[in-house]
């Protein structure tokens, strides 16, 4: 393996004139699906409605599809789905952590959403972090608990409560498979 001093390392400045969609994870370039398979983007898509109309009453918090998060200088990475529990400014992308985030896996970045974007997302203090597998049906709710994320419930079609800033949305994954 190459030395660490040898590759190259991107910020920002770098990452936001780029062709395509791409994260930037700690300098590193990670290319993303142009589009994803259809029934991701449903999946996703179930997500985002239920989320919308779940927070409908809550004057904070947001759904969101796809936004940057602009991390640091070197880190920008974009949630399938996300809702932010402050308001929005007028800047292209986000700043502050998400109060929760979904990511919806496929074979290309199950690794990734496993393992870096966990950690990373631990560590920025995403209260949620729920790991979507559209093939098994199967939804793995992560909650921050004392610093680590601790696995509340492996969801297929229960009801999860999810308790965010001033309000609690009951999350209803059985309506995310249809």
């Amino acid at each position: 393996m190459l030395a660490e001093k040898y590759l190259p390392h991107y910020t920002y400045e770098d990452y936001k004139n780029w062709e395509g969609k791409w994260e930037l994870i700690e300098g590193i370039p990670f290319a993303m699906y142009q589009a994803y398979p259809v029934n991701n983007q449903l999946l996703s898509n179930h997500i985002t409605w239920q989320l919308e109309e779940l927070l409908k009453n809550c004057e904070e918090c947001k759904a969101l599809l796809p936004v940057d998060w602009k991390i640091s200088e070197d880190t920008v990475v974009q949630p399938d789905n996300l809702v932010i529990c402050y308001p929005i400014d007028d800047k292209p992308y986000i700043t502050k952590a998400p109060s929760v985030i979904f990511e919806v896996i496929s074979k290309s970045t199950q690794e990734k959403d496993e393992k870096l974007k966990f950690e990373i997302y631990q560590r920025e203090g995403v209260k949620y972090y729920i790991l979507v597998y559209p093939d098994e049906k199967l939804a793995k709710i992560y909650e921050l608990i004392d610093g680590k994320y601790t696995k509340l419930i492996d969801a297929t079609d229960e009801v999860v409560k999810l308790d965010l800033k001033n309000c609690s949305i009951d999350f209803d994954f059985s309506k995310i498979w249809q």
